[in-house]
Formats: C-alpha cells, sequence, structure tokens
C-alpha cells in the first residue's frame, strides 16, 4: 500500500559538517528511493561540483529574481550568498507519491518547517567544532577571516537544533547514513501518514 502523497526529508546543519558527503552517500545507495530535490545558489562551484547536479549556480541577479516570482520553497543569505529550494519540483514530487530529500542550511529548512510541518527535519551534527573547523580549512576554498565567520555562525546554528525532530552526529558517514535511512523508514510507518490509505481500504473515507 503506497502513500498517497510523498514525505519531505529536510537535513540540514552547521556549513562543513559534511551535508553533501551524507548526501552523496544516501543518493548511491539504490535502497533509497527518494528523489534529491537540488539547490539554488550563487556561490562559486568548488572543485569537483557540477551544475545541476550538486546545485545550480547562478548569478545574484537570477535569484532575486526567482525570489520576486515567489519560485522558492526557501531561501536564505549565507556568508554573502544566496541559497535556496526551487518550489515547483518539490510540489509536483510528492503530489506524485515521490519522498522528496532536501539538503539545505538551517535558515532554509525553518522557512519549509512553517510551509511543510509535516516533513521530517533531521539536524546534522559535528562530533565537536574542532573536527568542523578542520573539515572546513581542508576544503582550502576559503581564507581564515570566512572560516571564522562560519564557524561563529555554527555556533548560532547549533543553538537550533531544537526545531529539529532529529539529530545525527557525523562521526563517520556510513553510520551517519544508517542512522538516517533508520528515522526514513520508522518515519513511514507512523500512524498519522498512513491512516488514510487504510481509512479508503476499508470504506471509511
Amino acid at each position: 500500500m503506497s502513500l498517497a502523497k510523498g514525505m519531505l526529508i529536510v537535513l540540514s546543519g552547521p556549513s562543513g559538517v559534511g551535508k553533501g558527503t551524507v548526501r552523496q552517500a544516501m543518493l548511491k545507495d539504490a535502497t533509497n528511493k527518494f528523489k534529491y530535490s537540488v539547490s539554488m545558489t550563487t556561490r562559486q562551484m568548488r572543485p569537483g561540483e557540477k551544475n545541476g547536479v550538486d546545485y545550480f549556480f547562478c548569478s545574484k541577479d537570477e535569484f532575486e529574481e526567482q525570489i520576486r516570482q515567489g519560485e522558492m520553497l526557501e531561501y536564505a543569505r549565507y556568508v554573502d550568498n544566496y541559497y535556496g529550494t526551487p518550489l515547483r519540483y518539490v510540489q509536483e514530487t510528492l503530489d506524485a507519491g515521490t519522498d522528496v530529500f532536501l539538503e539545505i542550511e538551517v535558515n532554509g529548512a525553518m522557512q519549509v518547517r512553517e510551509k511543510m510541518p509535516n516533513g521530517v527535519f533531521i539536524f546534522l551534527t559535528p562530533p565537536d567544532l574542532s573536527s568542523l573547523r578542520n573539515r572546513i580549512t581542508h576544503r582550502g576554498s576559503e581564507d581564515t577571516t570566512t572560516i571564522d565567520k562560519r564557524m561563529e555562525k555554527a555556533r548560532q546554528e547549533i543553538k537550533m537544533m531544537s526545531n529539529y525532530d532529529y539529530a545525527v552526529v557525523n562521526d563517520e558517514v556510513p553510520r551517519a547514513v544508517k542512522r538516517i535511512e533508520q528515522i526514513v523508514n520508522s518515519e513511514h510507518l507512523r500512524v498519522p501518514r498512513v491512516i488514510d490509505s487504510y481509512r479508503k481500504m476499508i470504506g471509511d473515507k
């Protein structure tokens, strides 16, 4: 018995915690049936990234036009760049009965929570702040001033964990992936998500 509507899965956490790495590992697992909604950003493309795969890369003018047209599910300005989620793809995929996986920044996740409170909101955390700084530093794409900004922002974001349903520590990527998959599988069994299908089965709706 399938759900009438797909489930929205939102993964976020501080910059540098490994959201993209965890997301890529989950997408490689053929047993995961969700669709990944590619976010849009105005930041520069990093080595190894592909437009339309990791992000839709665009100019600030293009992004701001999307905002004016009401075509963003959520968006945020983070360290002088925009990040956001195009609305139409998410709506159409959920309506077709397929789960949608979002990997987004914390401020964006809070906007999604207001619009789609029935989603599953997962906060990815570092084991500690020193390991988070090491991850950001080893990317080699930012100077010390920018790293300091990201670390201060991370402290503020971790305080927002109370707005999420689950917290998952990214100590090792395979372990983090397994924890998230367990959460998603459990959420699919929650009575509020399946009750309508069973009511239809017994002719009660």
